[in-house]
């Protein structure tokens, strides 16, 4: 398998999307996505991590990029997503990678947490 990066050049023609959303909330995700981004483009940061964010400071002087942090999104917002969700707008059938029923939430949390567990995003059905 090609590295994320050979992947994404291959895609691009060599040129990198000019925005690259990170909502990982993962700090090597969000320490990685500084090389994704497009000369000129923007990084988002919509996921939280507590942790530090390094960058190369040369390279992102060299790309010219905007960092930005997202946090705050309203009620509308919200309203929007679900309604492209519901449409089949958006599908977010493969970011969910793992699902259990509420009463196994704590038992399957720690299985979750183990990064052979390849979790992307989990869902808790009630």
């Amino acid at each position: 398998m090609k590295e994320p990066l050979d992947q994404l050049r291959a895609l691009t023609g060599g040129d990198y999307p000019t925005v690259v959303y990170d909502a990982t909330g993962n700090a090597r995700s969000m320490n990685d996505a500084f090389h994704y981004v497009a000369h000129g483009g923007r990084l988002v940061y919509v996921g939280l991590v507590k942790a530090y964010i390094a960058f190369h400071d040369p390279e992102f002087h060299k790309r010219e990029m905007t960092l930005m942090g997202s946090r705050n999104a309203t009620k509308e917002d919200f309203d929007t997503v679900i309604q492209a969700i519901r449409a089949g707008i958006l599908d977010v059938g493969s970011y969910i990678t793992h699902r259990c029923v509420f009463d196994e939430t704590i038992a399957q949390f720690k299985e979750w947490l183990k990064p052979e567990s390849n979790v992307i995003k989990a869902m808790v059905e009630l």
